[in-house]
């Protein structure tokens, strides 16, 4: 009788599993278990079936071990000892992290990579080796000053130019400081919001909007003989604008506005980055916390919906919540005062039916004016 060859399993690649045979730690049964390697894996199951024993007392347990082992005796002697788990074979593993729950702590800036501390390297290696990318998926470069005047030069010959300092950046203020320094330094002209203005004239700056402004430091035409007169300007400018020059090129009528950096940027659309550092990828520092939630990761706001009793019904008859009308007549609470200080301010009626009133007004009284 002619017999068939039975193929064996092919075993595991190593790099990608964690090979578990015959784990009898605890209440485990000689489990068998191939556990793929960079995935979420959850363990589940009934109270007592075995899970805390799988993860923690074998697993997290021989890779421990193992790692410390591999360590001089000096750095053991610091470090917690662990027995060997009862498993037959336990192979694929790498040093294990374990990470205890509690539920004691609400803040939100500790984090499974704070507590573990790889939150810092993994800042570092970001930092170090990490290659920032466009929004479109190019790598953002930089640039030499003797590469930015060579993106210049390959500009028409004839391209009559202007060589800017972009000192301020979509930025609320007077500028008074930099416009002043820019004075002292003999510039004579400067553009605010696209406008070129003669720098000792009442400027068009406003305050409460954000503004860009740029000092003028040369005009001249792209041609082969004044590369070292625009080498000065590009110079200077980066000088002034820290990495940054800009430069408004005329052909035929028509102006386009190139933007350079020292730093890391992207040619094409002229926006540039910091230079990188682990500072950088820290929520808790305020160079890389995400504006809105100040790193915290939640905003704290509310809906109006839920302070709104009745849209049919005017401020002065309660269609906010708890808003007006908590005391007895005659005797406003502070919100009742408040209430009709704003709508004497703002001249808007608060016998008007809230479903009547502007949007502007409605936003004042959720949000403020801000002032």
């Amino acid at each position: 009788m002619k017999k068939e060859a039975v193929k064996a399993d092919p075993k595991p690649d190593l790099e990608s599993t964690i090979i578990i045979r015959g784990a009898r730690e605890h209440n485990l049964k000689n489990v068998d278990l191939d556990i793929p390697k960079n995935a979420l894996v959850v363990i589940t199951g009934l109270s007592g079936s075995g899970k805390s024993s799988l993860a923690f007392d074998t697993i997290y347990a021989e890779g421990q071990r193992r790692y410390v082992e591999s360590l001089s005796a000096y750095a053991r002697q610091f470090l917690e000892q662990m027995t060997k788990p009862d498993v037959d074979s336990l192979e694929g593993l790498a040093p294990a992290i374990s990470i205890e729950q509690r539920t004691t702590s609400h803040n939100p800036r500790s984090t499974v990579g704070t507590v573990t501390e790889i939150y810092d390297y993994m800042r570092v290696m970001w930092a170090k080796i990490g290659k920032p990318e466009t929004a479109a998926g190019k790598e953002m470069l930089s640039q030499t000053p003797d590469q930015i005047v060579d993106r210049i030069m390959a500009l028409e010959d004839g391209t009559r130019i202007q060589v800017l300092a972009p000192i301020v950046t979509a930025r609320k203020g007077e500028h008074a400081k930099e416009l002043e320094a820019a004075r002292k330094s003999g510039y004579s002209k400067v553009r605010i919001n696209n406008t070129t203005c003669d720098i000792f004239d009442d400027l068009p700056i406003d305050k409460n909007k954000k503004n860009n402004i740029s000092i003028v430091i040369d005009r001249l035409l792209v041609k082969t003989e004044n590369r070292g007169r625009i080498a000065k300007a590009v110079e200077l400018s980066i000088k002034m604008a820290k990495g940054n020059a800009m430069v408004e090129a005329v052909n035929e009528g028509e102006a386009k506005l190139y933007s350079y950096s020292t730093g890391l940027s992207d040619p094409s659309t002229g926006m540039s980055l910091p230079t990188a550092e682990p500072r950088l990828f820290s929520f808790n520092s305020p160079v890389g916390a995400c504006p809105a939630c100040n790193g915290l990761g939640y905003l704290f706001e509310f809906d109006p919906e839920l302070i709104l009793n009745d849209p049919a019904l005017s401020i002065a008859e309660g269609a906010l919540e708890n808003w007006t009308g908590k005391n007895p007549p005659g005797k406003p609470s502070y919100e009742d005062q408040a209430i009709e200080a704003l709508a004497k301010h703002y001249k808007f009626d608060v016998n008007k039916p809230y479903a009547k009133l502007s949007e502007k007004i409605k936003s004042l009284l959720f949000y403020g004016s801000g002032k």
